[in-house]
């Protein structure tokens, strides 16, 4: 079993239009570093000095990643990761 990556749309060229993707389970950073390699550029957009970056909104089976251990949440086998980038606007 894998860790599932749901890829918002921004980030799908990158995937070459995959919506998600699989990883090895680890933590979040590792993960993401693991992920960059299969998919170069995808880890800058999401990820700086190790840190998620602050418009970046990762949820682990739908709960904010800030909430449990941030980067080094440990994402185990059948675990879901969505990546939600911020979206700003206003009037």
């Amino acid at each position: 079993m894998a860790v599932k990556i749901k890829i918002p749309t921004p980030l799908q060229r990158l995937t070459k239009g995959q919506e998600e993707v699989t990883s090895e389970p680890g933590t979040l950073i590792e993960i993401i570093n693991s992920l960059d390699k299969q998919y170069p550029g995808l880890g800058e957009r999401i990820s700086e000095s190790g840190k998620i970056r602050r418009f970046v909104n990762i949820y682990i089976n739908e709960e904010d990643m800030r909430f449990l251990s941030a980067e080094n949440t440990q994402v185990k086998d059948g675990d879901e990761v969505s990546i939600v980038p911020a979206i700003a606007g206003g009037f």
